[in-house]
């Protein structure tokens, strides 16, 4: 069982202290599983911030272990160079070739440190547009992609390099993949650094996490001049799926256990297989002009309102 514990979980914590002291008391398991499920039937949009950015949270790298066979990774963007940062390849889902893009986060200190975190730059927002246009036109196969960051590298080389340039132009170029794109929010949908490689046809999310055009943080800096506001910018941002899904920002929302994806990652994991396999048995179906067409009105929609 996963014993790093959140914030808002210390009487999980204490609980569990007592489990690891008494093994074989099973009035203090299914305490825990009963305390678990309270504490994530209420939770504030910090908390699912929190939940989000768990450092064992499944990533793109073990989505693909697990969903993807005969996965074989492509590298450099033709340019200037392989941005570890963002995972990008070809393989089979369920037997059908597709392509795959990913942020790629790391699964310890080394690993993260090596791939800035998840923070790409803008060759590996180039390697994805390079390689989603790739896997379309030679292989008429669909798109899925993992968002997973806190949001682009925001260095003076990412810049000087053209990360706003690299992400526009995956803005505008994505729009025009044409076959099938399925974008799944696996952890942090961090900013312009997710929306890079987050054009799609379906937007799905997991419950547990989240999507936004800047980090509670970064808004609490800016609006309230005061990082320690961030719980108060959470709520305000509407950052997690349930609220996105009410705005239409998303199209699903894909459960977890209580406890979320990094206590039960297998579960996780095949609810996210399952889901891709629904979307894309319907997207297929769709002819190429009408997908498209379909994926343009789909983001001009959004942020529309009307004056009462």
């Amino acid at each position: 069982m996963n014993t790093k514990f959140l914030s808002f979980e210390k009487d999980l914590e204490k609980i569990y202290l007592a489990m690891e002291r008494n093994p074989k008391d099973l009035s203090l398991k299914e305490s825990f599983n009963k305390t678990l499920k309270e504490i994530y039937s209420k939770l504030e949009p910090f908390d699912i911030v929190e939940i989000a950015r768990h450092p064992e949270r499944p990533h793109s790298e073990d989505y693909i272990q697990s969903l993807f066979t005969d996965f074989i990774e492509i590298h450099g963007d033709r340019c200037f160079g392989d941005d570890p940062s963002i995972i990008t390849g070809i393989g089979k889902f369920n037997g059908k070739v597709v392509g795959v893009l990913g942020h790629r986060k790391g699964q310890n200190l080394k690993e993260q440190l090596s791939v800035n975190f998840g923070m790409a730059n803008p060759e590996g927002y180039r390697k994805a547009l390079r390689v989603a246009k790739l896997i379309s036109e030679k292989f008429k196969a669909p798109i899925i992609s993992f968002l997973d960051t806190p949001g682009a590298n925001p260095t003076e080389g990412a810049e000087e390099r053209g990360i706003a340039s690299a992400i526009a132009t995956n803005l505008m170029e994505f729009f025009n993949i044409r076959t099938p794109i399925i974008v799944v929010v696996i952890g942090e949908g961090g900013s312009g650094g997710a929306l890079g490689i987050g054009i799609g046809d379906r937007i799905l999310m997991l419950k547990y996490s989240i999507y936004s055009v800047i980090s509670p943080e970064g808004c609490a800096s800016i609006l309230f001049g005061n990082a320690s506001k961030s719980k108060e910018a959470a709520k305000s941002l509407k950052l997690t799926a349930q609220d996105l899904k009410a705005l239409n920002v998303i199209d699903e929302i894909i459960e977890e256990p209580y406890g979320g994806a990094h206590r039960f990652k297998e579960e996780t994991i095949k609810n996210v297989g399952d889901a891709l396999e629904k979307n894309l048995i319907e997207l297929v179906k769709i002819p190429t002009e009408t997908l498209l067409h379909m994926r343009k009105e789909k983001f001009l929609k959004m942020g529309v309102y009307r004056e009462e």
